[in-house]
């Protein structure tokens, strides 16, 4: 009694501590001044998707970094084997190729033996504190090849992000945007998102400037190395390659007025180091032009007429004042060390993310409602226990999600629906179980037990294959979908332990209460009782023979399947811009008709571009395709963006943009490759885990089956014309783990049938068990659709590439588990039968049995 009411303990300790990281997110205002600020701060954040704002992913031109890195090396080695008298001609250089290391600079030694002091020379010019070069240097027949080494460039690669990080991040906050999120994403690139920003546009100007500011000055027939640059008039300078002062040393900068002139101003103050070197370049060049360039481009070249002390200066140009003051905010937060291009931005209006929460929460609620509902009209009292378990579970999910400070996204929305419907599964497993045994006469307390023990290694099967395709959807996927991953992952987690832990002590202390007071032993040993309409009717459908029509099932099966690949190839998938690229608008715009919308696209040059009426009047969904598919000039869809709704904005003041999703044909690529990475890796994780936990050809059948449901729902995709986005692949991982999920409990069924009698028919065998699960497999499957039909039907938009493909997924599911996977099983048992082989492998306390009557 002690173990157990410790048990109970550490139950409720956990469930208190789940509810208490929940419950910021729910208390009104009044009560949480009450609390202290560290408590009710930890509260779930609202994704760009529920509370609008915009996301922009920027990718690190890597190129430019190690072309500047290569040329600096080369230019200090060259220059000094020239003070060697080391002779060389033929110098080349070239960066033709994205790769890291395709870079280099050739030339050829005049004197073979000067070999070893290029090799030296190369070594103290790019040495680095670790003791390696970050030169490779490759010597054939005198023809000297550089490199950059390839361990450096990795490091530099990271060095360079976290400082570009540093920069955007210190520009964002200067602007005054509250709570800015920039972080690291991948290897090359960085994530910004922006909460309540609806027009980035201002802010795209601010980070596609890398803000690289130098001093250089006028070339002369002294200058060795001369470079041309141009001004924004066109006119070219001549000026020396070499830097006469950097940027870096800027330490404040202002957009004004200039007092002399009224034109606007950029001033700026150089710290000491700057300054003392300023003065003194100034005023041994008095006379000369020097020229300021920024990001490529000469500003300004005044004449030096007299030395500048102070470490204080003023760039003159063609300002206006917004452009002066963007420039100076520029400069003091420091230049960007690589150029960043936009490849994808993402855009959501506030009023659309409010209509999100709303429709978000409805669904979910009447979903919810539907699942307990249910519950209690099969199983009365305890199907009562199992939903207070699936609201406690919620609540734990709640509760883990503020803990891991998670953002709570559309898409996770959903995943909170799909767990519930998929939560039940255990609780309806354990039910099952538990009536079973009832069935047979066991007591209440008893059947209780039995029941749990027996549904425990189901329950950990089929959750954990569910658990592979979360993994993936976790991993390869894009921030939304990642938090769709979690959710669903720690719904599961958290399932296993409401079902499995609080139920059962739930159902006990019912049973126990109820006997406290009865004296009768008889009375202790009767049945639990379920009776309800529903049961009642499940249990009038057994007996029935799965396998009798297997071949027009299998056939019907296989037909459709070919059908829907017939669909893939041919009208095929409606892409959604994920996967195709390009820019994807929802606006509305008060004023303009259809007619007068395609006018004014037309007439500012955007040929290319597809309207259509979307939802209520007014409302309009813009398509415009990849510009340069190459993926050279990521940009160029952003800037065709930004253009578009300067037309619309100045035909139509009251036009709002609603929605915008820009994906670069480098991100869209990249998503194509690790979608069917990701199904993939499911397939191949299930089968292994499968092959592990079952015999190969109940894992077989399984996967097969599963191959032939995620080729039906593809075709549905086709058939209907619904847009196949990454909401989309997160609908057919969740397929697979639904699949599986549902195949495994029956498959655990048949082997446990088996070993209770290895000589029974198979045929017989299969069908008893699809035939003992079917009410779990039935009762499973509806309330999963009754969570997700309300998100289907009042969801939106948003979600209608998830939800509608999964109901189809649950109904054709369900099907092929109890027609496909026995009929398969069947055929590749009846195989094995032929060869001579057991259907299943010994255990080992069988082969221990058999090995003890050996003499």
């Amino acid at each position: 009694m002690a173990r157990f009411s410790f048990r109970g303990f550490v139950y409720v300790l956990i469930v208190m501590l789940g509810l208490l990281s929940a419950a910021p997110n729910i208390l009104p205002q009044s009560i949480k001044q009450q609390l202290p600020t560290w408590y009710t701060t930890s509260t779930l954040s609202l994704g760009l998707d529920l509370q609008g704002g915009s996301h922009l992913l920027l990718a690190a031109d890597t190129n430019a970094l190690f072309e500047k890195q290569l040329n600096s090396f080369s230019s200090d080695l060259l220059s000094e084997l020239r003070s060697q008298n080391v002779r060389y001609t033929k110098t080349s250089h070239s960066l033709t190729h994205k790769d890291s290391r395709s870079g280099s600079v050739v030339f050829t030694l005049r004197s073979a033996d000067d070999a070893r002091k290029v090799k030296d020379t190369a070594y103290q010019i790019s040495a680095q504190p670790n003791g390696s070069s970050a030169l490779d240097v490759e010597i054939k027949q005198s023809t000297v090849t550089l490199t950059l080494n390839e361990l450096y460039t990795e490091q530099l690669v990271k060095d360079t992000l976290s400082r570009s990080v540093e920069v955007v991040r210190k520009r964002l906050n200067e602007t005054g945007l509250t709570e800015p999120s920039v972080t690291l994403q991948g290897k090359d690139a960085i994530l910004v998102q922006m909460p309540g920003m609806s027009d980035p546009t201002q802010v795209k100007k601010l980070l596609g400037t890398t803000a690289q500011m130098t001093f250089h000055w006028a070339a002369n027939s002294q200058s060795e190395q001369v470079m041309n640059k141009r001004d924004a008039a066109g006119n070219t300078y001549r000026l020396e390659q070499k830097v006469a002062l950097e940027g870096e040393h800027i330490t404040d900068a202002a957009g004004v007025l200039s007092s002399e002139n009224g034109q606007p101003v950029v001033t700026f103050r150089l710290d000491s180091a700057g300054a003392k070197q300023f003065a003194t370049m100034t005023r041994d060049n008095i006379g000369r032009v020097l020229a300021i360039v920024l990001d490529d481009k000469v500003v300004t070249a005044p004449v030096i007429n007299s030395v500048i002390p102070g470490g204080r200066g003023e760039i003159t140009g063609n300002f206006t004042l917004p452009e002066a003051g963007n420039t100076a905010l520029m400069l003091r937060t420091g230049a960007l060390p690589v150029p960043l291009t936009i490849i994808e931005e993402r855009t959501v209006g506030p009023d659309l993310g409010s209509d999100a929460i709303q429709t978000g929460v409805e669904s979910g609620v009447a979903g919810a409602l539907l699942v307990l509902a249910f519950m209690v009209a099969i199983y009365g009292r305890w199907g009562a226990i199992a939903s207070f378990a699936l609201c406690i579970n919620m609540a734990l999910v709640f509760g883990a999600l503020t803990l891991f400070r998670a953002t709570l996204t559309l898409p996770g929305i959903a995943g909170l629906i799909l767990t519930m419907g998929m939560a039940v599964d255990a609780n309806i497993l354990i039910n099952e179980r538990i009536r079973e045994e009832s069935k047979k006469g066991r007591p209440a307390a008893s059947a209780i037990e039995v029941g749990f023990d027996k549904a425990f290694a189901t329950i950990v099967d089929s959750n954990f294959t569910t658990l592979i395709a979360v993994s993936l959807l976790f991993m390869f996927g894009s921030g939304p979908i990642k938090g769709f991953a979690i959710t669903i992952a720690l719904g599961l987690v958290s399932s296993v332990f409401t079902a499995v832990a609080l139920t059962k002590m739930l159902m006990l202390r019912v049973v126990k209460s109820k006997h406290k007071n009865t004296q009768d032993r008889a009375q202790q040993r009767v049945p639990l009782r379920f009776s309800s309409p529903l049961l009642r009717l499940s249990d009038k459908l057994s007996g029935i023979n799965f396998l009798a029509k297997r071949k027009i099932a299998l056939a019907v099966s296989v037909v459709l399947t070919v059908l829907s690949i017939g669909l893939f190839a041919k009208p095929g998938l409606h892409y959604g811009v994920d996967f195709t690229g390009g820019t994807m608008i929802e606006l509305t715009a008060p004023t303009l008709t259809t007619d007068e919308l395609r006018n004014v696209i037309e007439s500012n040059g955007f040929d290319q571009i597809a309207i259509q009426e979307y939802g209520s009047e007014h409302h309009y969904l813009l398509r415009a395709p990849v510009l340069d598919s190459s993926g050279e000039l990521e940009n160029s869809n952003a800037k065709q963006t930004d253009a578009l709704k300067r037309a619309i904005s100045q035909a139509d003041s009251e036009v709002s943009f609603d929605k915008i999703d820009m994906v670069g044909p480098k991100v869209s690529g990249g998503f194509a490759e690790l979608s069917i990475l990701a199904l993939l890796i499911a397939g191949g994780g299930m089968l292994v885990y499968l092959w592990a936990r079952f015999e190969a050809h109940f894992a077989s059948a399984a996967l097969l089956t599963v191959i032939l449901d995620l080729t039906k729902t593809i075709g549905f995709f086709a058939l209907t014309g619904i847009e196949f986005n990454l909401t989309a692949v997160a609908a057919l991982l969740a397929l697979i783990g639904y699949s599986i999920n549902d195949k495994v409990v029956v498959l655990d069924r048949i082997r446990e049938l088996l070993r209770l009698d290895p000589n029974k028919p198979l045929a017989d065998t299969i069908n008893e068990a699809v035939n003992s699960t079917l009410s779990r497999t039935v009762f499973t499957s509806v309330t999963t659709l009754l969570a997700l039909l309300p998100m289907a039907i009042f969801g939106g938009d948003a979600v209608e590439s998830f939800a509608v493909p999964m109901v189809f997924a649950v109904v054709i599911g369900t099907s092929s588990t109890l027609f496909i996977t026995s009929t398969l099983l069947y055929l590749l048992g009846s195989r094995r039968e032929k060869q001579g082989k057991a259907q299943l492998k010994p255990t080992a306390e069988e082969i221990k049995a058999s090995l003890s009557h050996i003499p």
